[in-house]
């Protein structure tokens, strides 16, 4: 990879590891190399956790932006503290004989926008400090409702006091908040006991790998199975750039007439090499958002 590699890894996080601790264990056996992940998963949540190596980096903030889905289980009859298995108990409810149709009836309500409450239990920053530590201190504070969008939320599996369902959502949704919100609708409590991100888009059904089977296969980190850095970024539209167009932008000039309107855009030379990305604006004038030292390094494609 002619130095550092540039590359996604779709870890498969394991149960009790914080995504940050995840990500450091990744970060050893790559040797040390720049790393982030892309959306924190709660060390009770397991699944896809993207981690952007090297220069990969540069393109995780696009793919915050990008829905989730995720697979989960609601108990009934009780709420805890934190909205899931983690803290104590802190309501206990009667549970009404539910059908499948009841369910999915009160599911319905759910789908579309919305606006949702965040947790205290949650790393959002009130003067500085997470929400959590206040928490912890039996502390609460106003939290002001924010935006998100259910595209998907079904029912898979219903028991006596248990639903198991699977949502596609937007950014910024807290599946524990929705777990309780769902139970208040079906008319008791509840509250989180499993959660899995079956995928972050658009990585739908691709491969996961695990921290233990990189530890054990032992290769160096060129020879992960990385998928390139635009492979996320597929929802936005492709710019090919000439040599004089390139040659502009990497001397910090504008390019117009090339792009149309105002968009963001993923960047290739000639020879279809990913080069970063742009933004142009309303005058179709052609910009640098951000682009890979590659890009700087290599001659641009005749």
């Amino acid at each position: 990879m002619n130095g550092v590699p540039i590359g996604i890894l779709l870890l498969d996080k394991p149960l009790g590891l914080s995504s940050n601790a995840a990500l450091q264990r990744i970060r050893r056996l790559a040797g040390g190399i720049k790393a982030g992940h892309t959306g924190s998963l709660d060390p009770l949540a397991t699944g896809m956790l993207p981690i952007c190596l090297g220069e990969a980096t540069r393109v995780a903030g696009e793919m915050l932006a990008l829905r989730k889905c995720y697979r989960f289980g609601v108990l009934l009859g009780e709420r805890s503290e934190t909205g899931d298995a983690e803290g104590a108990i802190v309501e206990r409810c009667p549970v009404p004989a539910l059908t499948a149709a009841v369910v999915e009836a009160v599911l319905v309500r759910f789908h579309g926008e919305q606006q949702q409450t965040p947790p205290m239990y949650s790393a959002l920053k009130r003067d500085g400090e997470p929400l959590y530590r206040l928490a912890r201190r039996g502390l609460t504070v106003e939290r002001v409702p924010r935006p998100l969008v259910i595209d998907r939320l079904e029912l898979l599996r219903l028991e006596a006091e248990r639903l198991e369902l699977r949502v596609l959502c937007s950014k910024g949704t807290y599946v524990r908040v929705l777990a309780e919100d769902l139970a208040r609708a079906l008319g008791t409590c509840g509250r989180l006991d499993s959660l899995r991100r079956e995928y972050v888009e658009p990585f739908a059904g691709q491969h996961m790998l695990s921290v233990e089977e990189l530890e054990a296969a032992g290769r160096p980190v060129e020879d992960w199975p990385l998928l390139p850095a635009d492979r996320a970024l597929l929802h936005l539209p492709a710019l090919h750039l000439t040599p004089a167009a390139l040659g502009a932008l990497l001397h910090g000039q504008p390019v117009y007439g090339l792009a149309s309107g105002a968009a963001l855009w993923r960047l290739y030379d000639a020879g279809e090499r990913f080069l970063g990305l742009g933004e142009s604006d309303a005058a179709d004038t052609l910009r640098v958002r951000r682009l890979f030292s590659s890009a700087r390094a290599q001659p641009p494609t005749a």
